[in-house]
């Protein structure tokens, strides 16, 4: 379905990504995994096309498909069109604007008023909390509800690929397990595509199809959960299951992952 192809991105003179390349088959949910700073949310803003201020720029090398279509040279607003929607991290709802209002944000594309209300009562199934807060200010909101809210609005423009940006982040652990909870039913009762940007590894892990672990802007391992799980280098440095990090172990860590 996403074909990303040997892809370098730069901001001003830092090279942020290093010639990355991934594919995403359709019906899966796969995980984008690293530490900060690995180039996870760069990829996904390259993706959609936000780092670029017109058509005519691109990134620096490299090819980006979407159903075997160049969408690399293509408007962000084309790229949703095609059916892409994209959360970014932080949720960044527009917080004078009702839950309502917020949603129907999704839909701008959209001129189907029947298939609209129809969907706005399917992402109310998914999220029953902004039903019941659908006049209230999303500013007002708590942060899971306003990352239920983002996923909901994203959810509005039948998107075929949803890429998610950190959705973990700031809640709690019994949060966190809902939102991907939620995440995953859309996946299976939908049939929507997901990429997800994600630092809670074992909880991305446990959702997964499959992933891909980011370094300095290189994708240094891809693998199914249950081998990146069984891995003793990636618990130790990824899973926090190891006590104490040793710098021989570090350094033995990125002599084996340079070359994979």
């Amino acid at each position: 379905m996403l074909k990303v192809n040997n892809i370098e991105t730069w901001y001003d003179l830092i090279r942020a990504l290093h010639g990355i390349s991934f594919e995403v088959k359709q019906g899966d949910i796969v995980a984008l995994l690293g530490a900060n700073g690995a180039g996870k949310t760069t990829t996904l803003k390259t993706i959609m096309r936000l780092l670029y201020d017109s058509k005519e720029e691109q990134p620096e090398k490299g090819t980006i498909e979407f159903l075997g279509e160049r969408i690399d040279r293509k408007n962000t607003d084309e790229i949703v069109r095609m059916g892409i929607s994209y959360v970014p991290e932080g949720r960044e709802v527009f917080p004078e604007l009702s839950v309502m209002e917020n949603i129907m944000m999704g839909a701008y594309t959209r001129r189907d008023r029947k298939g609209i209300n129809d969907d706005v009562e399917r992402i109310f199934t998914y999220f029953p909390i902004l039903k019941k807060r659908h006049d209230q200010e999303a500013g007002h909101l708590s942060g899971g509800e306003q990352q239920m809210l983002a996923i909901g609005r994203a959810l509005m423009s039948r998107p075929r690929l949803l890429m998610l940006d950190e959705p973990s982040l700031g809640l709690s652990p019994l949060l966190t397990k809902e939102i991907f909870t939620i995440i995953s039913n859309i996946n299976r009762e939908e049939g929507v595509t997901i990429l997800v940007v994600e630092q809670n590894v074992n909880m991305a892990l446990k959702y997964s199809n499959f992933a891909f672990l980011m370094e300095n802007g290189r994708i240094v391992r891809a693998d199914k959960p249950e081998a990146l799980r069984e891995d003793e280098d990636v618990k130790e440095f990824y899973l926090g299951i190891a006590k104490e990090v040793s710098v021989k172990g570090y350094k033995r860590y990125r002599r084996k992952v340079r070359f994979r």
